[in-house]
């Protein structure tokens, strides 16, 4: 069992939820939507929904509270349920397709070229582009952590699919450095 030592301010905003105390609601919501909205945004792209999936999460965030045990993160504990409440949005609006052909990365694109001008926003832009199906596999995968096998029972789909979505995602994504690459190129041209 993983324990992590929280602050006594953490461990009485975490009580002080249980006891459904507003302004410990509060307080717990403005220390962390910020990170979950910017969660729930990697895998809704319309900033209006990923903001009602975030308001839902939260609601089950503080009706589930109790369950939390002080075991592991509790950071962690509320970024599963944010997973969790945007793979239930996307199931139930059908906007995840998990097959979307494209076609293959035209070639490796140069790393060190790209590395002094890439920004971290310019690589989430490009991982939200993503059709669907990859977008959600990659951010569980890459970002999240999850293994295949808990992907595959997340979303229903069969592991192969989970491997099969993000090797897509994958090339998907470097053929969009590469494009970048070339871009630069031809602006230091």
């Amino acid at each position: 069992m993983e324990f992590t030592v929280y602050r006594t301010k953490d461990i009485e905003l975490i009580e002080g939820c249980k006891k459904k105390n507003g302004q410990a609601q509060k307080e717990l919501y403005t220390q962390f939507s910020g990170k979950l909205y910017a969660l729930c945004c990697r895998y809704i792209r319309e900033k209006m929904e990923a903001e009602d999936v975030l308001i839902m999460a939260f609601t089950k965030i503080l009706d589930r509270i109790g369950q939390y045990k002080g075991e592991g993160s509790f950071e962690g504990w509320m970024k599963k349920i944010v997973v969790n409440e945007s793979l239930t949005y996307l199931r139930r609006n059908k906007n995840m397709y998990l097959e979307t052909d494209i076609s293959a990365a035209d070639r490796e694109p140069d790393f060190d070229k790209l590395e002094s001008h890439l920004q971290a926003e310019d690589l989430l832009k490009m991982i939200e582009s993503l059709p669907a199906g990859y977008r959600v596999v990659f951010n569980m995968y890459a970002i999240d952590g999850y293994s295949h096998k808990e992907i595959a029972e997340q979303l229903g789909i069969t592991e192969n699919t989970s491997k099969s979505q993000l090797s897509r995602a994958r090339t998907a994504l470097q053929k969009n450095l590469a494009g970048l690459e070339k871009d630069l190129i031809q602006k230091s041209i």
